[in-house]
């Protein structure tokens, strides 16, 4: 089995009735295995996407079908190791991001191996976003790629429209499942398997590999008479309850806290559908995605915390790469409906900026990442920024949330400057594409350059007080 670096990240779904506004909105930290794996944002063509592709960390390949549709993308930077497309939305308005690496148990893998040589975290955007046009068919063309070529690691993978959110969990090689979320309902999904009791009998809400509760009786794989997916495919470990149950308790704690009243990080039974005791907002998934325990005894960044021995994995961590939030907008006309809300580096500290992603460019500041620090690049200038802001949380907090209210303020302010452009205009085609890309622009601009505005206060500030200053008043 390959082991992936990109092996820790943590998924929020939001159902239409659940949001704020009636959106579907469907959210995932990418987290890397180190702290700097360099991230961009780019729109693939139809005329760039490979038609044979190959995998670049393993022997996979496949022929893929002819005219792809257009779809962002959130590649490494660097070249090498693959593509890692990570998250995004394409032109007919259906969002992916994969994947949520989760965990599963030794019979499982014993009954249905994982394939050395097949499908994973790597490939799955590339070989799936630009092929769908529903939610339902994401997962249908997921499964069959599973059964036909198997996979080298357990995922979750996530995909919306308008209408529905899905969420797909692999068994094994070749095994699946996947839950429509309801409407009404929102999930956090913190690397393990989540999925509970499934409907056999229910394919509006539940689509699974055709032979998985045969698979599961001929290899004596349930434990109990209901097929409670998470107790039969997934893990119940040690490492479970220190480094995924608590991200899962802390989330359900922020959008209902009597929900886990009885509940400790450690809990191993929190359920997969919850339900918020308020509409679920954009913020709100960005504070979830970024916390670190606040107002808990296991804030690594508490007064006197030493982060090496609090117990608890953070979902807000040094290891964030970029985090995307795609949301589908009802009642908006589709051309410009769609949203992927987009920030690179830790983030505790960093902001999102809302871009439409019916386009076929992104601006040059969150596209052209390379290997080499760019303090004038989104993805380095949020890698500095935190790596400043960890060391002197305290003194630089302050600054970096009056920056973070800024900068949300704005971007909601352009998402309805830009809804008003596009509807007074009613323009349509390549009209509305062109205009997106100047939107875009414009919104990137002003927000990268509130941020370099701020990496230059932090690193003053910083720089005030470190080992090696002196002063004669002090002799």
């Amino acid at each position: 089995m390959f082991s992936s670096k990109h092996s820790s990240c943590t998924t929020i779904l939001v159902g239409k009735k659940a949001s704020y506004d009636g959106s579907t909105i469907i959210a995932r930290n990418e987290d890397a295995g180190e702290a700097v794996h360099p991230k961009k944002f780019v729109v693939v063509e139809s005329e760039d996407q490979p038609r044979d592709y190959h995998s670049k960390l393993t022997n996979f390949a496949v022929k893929l079908p002819e005219n792809p549709l257009r779809y962002t993308s959130v590649p490494d930077a660097v070249p090498g190791e693959g593509i890692w497309g990570e998250a995004g939305i394409n032109a007919h308005n259906v969002a992916m991001s994969a994947t949520e690496t989760i965990t599963t148990n030794a019979r499982v893998i014993g009954a249905d191996p994982f394939e050395k040589d097949g499908l994973g975290e790597e490939d799955l955007l590339t070989i799936t976003l630009p092929y769908i046009n529903s939610a339902r068919e994401g997962v249908q063309r997921v499964g069959k790629l599973l059964e036909k070529y198997g996979t080298y690691e357990s995922n979750g993978i996530l995909f919306s429209d308008v209408n529905e959110i899905w969420y797909m969990e692999t068994a094994g090689g070749h095994h699946w499942a996947a839950q429509r979320i309801p409407d009404d309902a929102y999930v956090i999904a913190p690397n393990q398997t989540g999925i509970q009791e499934i409907d056999f009998d229910d394919p509006d809400s539940f689509m699974f590999s055709k032979d998985l509760r045969k698979f599961a009786q001929a290899h004596h794989l349930n434990p109990s008479s209901h097929f409670n997916f998470r107790k039969i495919f997934g893990s119940d470990t040690q490492l479970d309850r220190h480094y995924n149950t608590p991200r899962a308790w802390y989330g359900q704690r922020y959008f209902d806290p009597e929900s886990v009243k009885d509940k400790t990080p450690m809990s191993n039974d929190l359920p997969f559908i919850c339900h918020a005791n308020r509409k679920i907002t954009i913020e709100d998934i960005k504070f979830v995605l970024s916390s670190h325990y606040q107002d808990t005894p296991y804030d690594p960044f508490a007064p006197g915390a030493d982060y090496k021995t609090v117990p608890y994995r953070p979902i807000g961590i040094n290891r964030n790469q970029e985090l995307s939030i795609l949301q589908l907008r009802p009642g908006i006309p589709s051309a410009y409906s769609a949203i992927q809300w987009l920030t690179f580096a830790s983030n505790p500290f960093n902001t999102l900026t809302p871009f439409f992603t019916n386009v076929v460019n992104t601006p040059d500041c969150y596209r052209d990442t390379t290997g080499t620090l760019d303090s004038h690049n989104a993805y380095w200038a949020n890698r500095l920024i935190s790596l400043i802001a960890a060391d002197h949380y305290q003194e630089l907090m302050q600054d970096i949330e009056d920056y973070q209210l800024k900068a949300m303020g704005y971007a909601h302010e352009r998402i309805a400057q830009v809804d008003k452009q596009m509807a007074e205009k009613e323009a349509s085609g390549s009209h509305v594409v062109r205009a997106l890309g100047q939107a875009n622009a414009r919104t990137a601009d002003r927000i990268m350059k509130d941020t370099e505005d701020l990496l230059t206060k932090l690193v003053v500030k910083a720089s005030q007080d470190v080992p090696g200053s002196f002063t004669r008043e002090h002799y």
